[in-house]
């Protein structure tokens, strides 16, 4: 009796388990793999470089999740998932060069969800079915499923349980190979110097590394190389790829007919109005310090004891005096306000057949130049006609912070697609130099200039601040007499500021 029973229940556990795996394995097979494709991030940008990975393999993610961060020629910028599903595989790692329209990563979704998107170009690769082992049944009557095998998975580097043998000696020592990286890019090619890092479990970060240089001691305690290199030789340096892309664009730039053109401006009467405009700075670009005490007497009185918060800007936006540049980029986003021809772009052509065309912008796009500590870069100060010299003094200080990064900050926020139609360059802040050859590269607009070291001169007995400025257009579009007139259209709203005030705007 107690046999029979047995079998029955071994009966029942295996009807169970037919009638309800077979509908499992069914659902559990439908799923595709599709690989990520890097699209086009950029006008003419061909290839980027991975700067960080989000996720790690076997990670769930949902349309819009961040992936990844990639550097291309002109910004870093953040790659969001297409998909809701699984990564399965990383084929670009960190620091390696992922090109337009290939894969970065396999990305597991379902089925349907492939079907909707098969219009698309990336092909889904059929993932493998697990079919499911039929259940077993251990004597004492228990349903036991088998386990199917598991495969072996290479863990991605920035996991901390990636034990992968290191063949340095610091291989003891915790940190990412990003962090590695930079560390031997720096000089430090021993890595225990660095420990204990500030990271979890000791784990050395970049700001150790960052920590270690301020400090001055990264020559001294430098472990060298089996076979340390004489400070005589020789050293081959591959260029960095901001540099590499400058080299290119200047490259290219002899394909542009340039027309040079040099002048003075009067800065007087424009840096007299400095010490009135830095008394009335807003607080949102330098705010007061803490007063234990409010004022007797507030303009925010009449909001009682809940007065509104008062704006607060961005920190890397805050200055405590005003120079002369951003009233010049005022005076000329105004004289381009005039002058259409210099807020205009060269489109694109299709054809060597096809007739160049312009696109003309109703605002001021002027571009800015900023030695970066990974190269060059040309931030866009967009419609600078419509901003106070506050305002665009702010955007500088924002430049000049994202600028100071290791990579540069810059993304497609600072360096739109389409550029600016006029670049400047404030040379005169590095050096004493007051003229300059700039060139314009293809895609940096119609004119691009170079503004000098302002000095100190005696004309008609008199003391004047004058300051050379170098012109160089693209004479495809730009006439020599136009670019004349420019410059005086120009002059006259630097030299005489007061039509600003009168404009309004």
């Amino acid at each position: 009796m107690l046999g029979r029973t047995r079998l029955n229940t071994l009966a029942s556990w295996r009807y169970l388990n037919r009638s309800t795996s077979i509908p499992y394995a069914r659902y559990a097979s439908r799923k595709v793999v599709r690989p990520f494709l890097l699209a086009d991030v950029g006008e003419g940008i061909t290839e980027c470089e991975v700067i960080k990975w989000s996720v790690k393999p076997l990670a769930v993610v949902q349309t819009f999740d961040p992936i990844c961060e990639v550097q291309s020629d002109k910004a870093t910028v953040e790659i969001t998932s297409p998909y809701d599903g699984v990564i399965k595989e990383i084929l670009v790692q960190e620091g390696e060069i992922a090109k337009v329209g290939k894969a970065l990563c396999n990305i597991e979704i379902p089925e349907e969800e492939s079907a909707a998107d098969a219009n698309e170009s990336s092909a889904p690769i059929k993932a493998q079915e697990e079919k499911p082992e039929p259940s077993r049944v251990e004597e004492s009557g228990a349903p036991v499923t088998k386990a199917s095998s598991v495969l072996s998975r290479r863990k991605h580097p920035l996991d901390p349980s990636n034990d992968a043998p290191s063949t340095g000696s610091d291989a003891h020592v915790l940190a990412t190979p990003s962090v590695r990286h930079f560390a031997r890019k720096m000089g430090i090619s021993d890595m225990s110097v660095l420990t204990p890092g500030s990271g979890r479990n000791g784990r050395v970060e970049k700001a150790d590394v960052d920590a270690f240089l301020a400090r001055g001691t990264a020559q001294s305690h430098q472990i060298t190389e089996k076979e340390p290199q004489s400070q005589q030789d020789d050293v081959r340096l591959d260029l960095g790829r901001t540099r590499y892309v400058m080299w290119k664009s200047m490259t290219k730039s002899l394909e542009i007919p340039h027309f040079g053109y040099s002048s003075t401006l009067d800065l007087t009467a424009l840096n007299a109005l400095l010490p009135s405009m830095n008394s009335y700075i807003p607080s949102q670009y330098n705010p007061p310090p803490p007063s234990e005490y409010p004022p007797p007497i507030s303009p925010t009185a009449i909001w009682g004891a809940t007065p509104p918060a008062s704006a607060v800007g961005d920190p890397n936006t805050h200055f405590k005096r005003l120079t002369v540049l951003p009233l010049l980029l005022k005076a000329l986003s105004r004289a381009m306000q005039e002058w259409a021809i210099f807020r205009s772009s060269l489109n694109p052509r299709t054809s060597e057949d096809e007739r160049p065309s312009l696109t003309v912008r109703p605002h001021s796009d002027i571009a800015i130049a900023v030695s970066a500590t990974s190269g060059l870069y040309t931030p866009v100060i967009s419609s600078v006609d419509t901003k106070t010299p506050y305002e665009i003094m702010g955007e500088l200080r924002r430049f000049q912070s994202l600028g100071r990064k290791t990579p540069a900050g810059f993304t497609m926020k600072e360096m739109p697609k389409r550029g600016a139609t006029i670049s400047v360059s404030n040379v005169g802040a590095i050096g004493k130099g007051e003229w300059a050859a700039p060139l314009l590269v293809p895609g940096g607009g119609v004119a691009i200039v170079a503004i000098g070291r302002a000095k100190w001169v005696e004309r008609s007995g008199e003391k004047r601040l004058e300051v050379g400025v170098s012109w160089s257009a693209d004479h495809r579009i730009v006439e020599g007499a136009e670019m004349a007139a420019f410059v005086e259209c120009w002059r006259s709203w630097v030299e005489d500021p007061a039509r600003l005030i009168a404009d309004g705007r």
